[in-house]
C-alpha cells in the first residue's frame, strides 16, 4: 500500500479541535494517574491499548481501590455501551472500507465519531487513508496529552480533585455542537428523552442501562426501517 501525504494534509485540519481537547483531557488523566502513584509508563500504556477517555478516568479509581475484575468489567461495559450506537450509525460509512477497519473500530471515540460521521472525502483522495489519519491523529493527541500530564504530575504536587469533570465538560460541548446542527438534533433529542424517561421510571441509580436499551431499540428500528424503504425504492426502479 502506498501512503500519500495529501490524505494526511487533508485530515489534520479536521482534527485540530480534537487536538485542543485531547491535550487537556489526556494531561488531566496523566496527572490523576501520577497523583495516585502510577508512573508515565503505565499511564501511556493504558492510553495506547485502552484509549477510552471516560473509562480511563473511571479506571483510576478502580485501580486504586482494587475492585473485583468482574465488577470492573460490568462497569466498563455500562460506561462504553454508547459505542453500540456509534456502531449502528457507522455501518454504512464503514461498509466499504477495505483497509484499517479493525483499527478504525478500535479508535472510534466520541470525538473521532463526531468528525468521521460528517466526513465526505473528495473523490481524488483515498477515503480509507483519510479515515485512518483522522482516527490515528486523534489517538496520538490523547497519548501525547497523557504523557505530558504524567510527566507534569510527577514533577509537581497539587490537588487533582475535580479534574475528572473535564471529560463531562467536553461531552457537554459536543452535545451543544451537535444541537447547533439541524442534522444532529434527532439523536440528541432521542438521547435526552430516553434518559429523562428512564430517570423518572427507574431512579438515578438504575436509569443508565434502561435508557441505553431504549436508545438502542429505537436506533435499530430506524435503521431497519430505512433499509426496508431503500430496498423497496430499488425494486420500484
Amino acid at each position: 500500500m502506498k501512503w500519500k501525504t495529501k490524505e494526511l494534509g487533508y485530515a489534520f485540519p479536521k482534527t485540530v479541535p480534537v487536538l485542543a481537547g485531547y491535550l487537556v483531557l489526556g494531561a488531566a488523566y496523566g496527572m490523576l494517574m501520577a497523583g495516585n502513584g502510577y508512573g508515565p509508563f503505565w499511564s501511556v500504556l493504558i492510553s495506547v491499548v485502552v484509549y477510552a477517555g471516560s473509562l480511563q478516568y473511571l479506571g483510576v479509581s478502580l485501580l486504586v481501590s482494587g475492585v473485583n475484575p468482574l465488577y470492573g468489567f460490568v462497569l466498563s461495559f455500562m460506561l462504553n455501551a454508547r459505542h453500540l450506537f456509534y456502531g449502528i450509525s457507522m455501518l454504512d460509512k464503514y461498509k466499504n472500507v477495505k483497509k484499517f477497519k479493525p483499527y478504525l473500530i478500535f479508535a472510534l471515540t466520541d470525538e473521532t465519531f463526531s468528525v468521521l460521521c460528517g466526513e465526505v472525502t473528495p473523490s481524488e483522495l483515498d477515503r480509507d487513508q483519510v479515515y485512518f489519519w483522522i482516527a490515528f491523529l486523534d489517538h496520538c493527541y490523547w497519548v501525547l496529552g497523557t504523557w505530558l500530564g504524567a510527566m507534569l504530575g510527577n514533577a509537581l504536587t497539587f490537588n487533582t480533585a475535580g479534574m475528572d469533570f473535564a471529560l463531562t465538560a467536553l461531552f457537554v460541548v459536543i452535545f451543544v455542537g451537535q444541537w447547533s446542527e439541524k442534522s444532529g438534533r434527532k439523536p440528541a433529542i432521542l438521547g435526552v428523552g430516553a434518559a429523562v424517561l428512564c430517570l423518572l421510571l427507574f431512579g438515578e441509580d438504575q436509569f443508565i442501562i434502561p435508557a441505553m436499551a431504549v436508545m438502542l431499540a429505537v436506533l435499530f428500528f430506524v435503521y431497519n426501517n430505512r433499509k426496508v424503504l431503500e430496498s423497496k425504492e430499488k425494486e420500484a426502479v
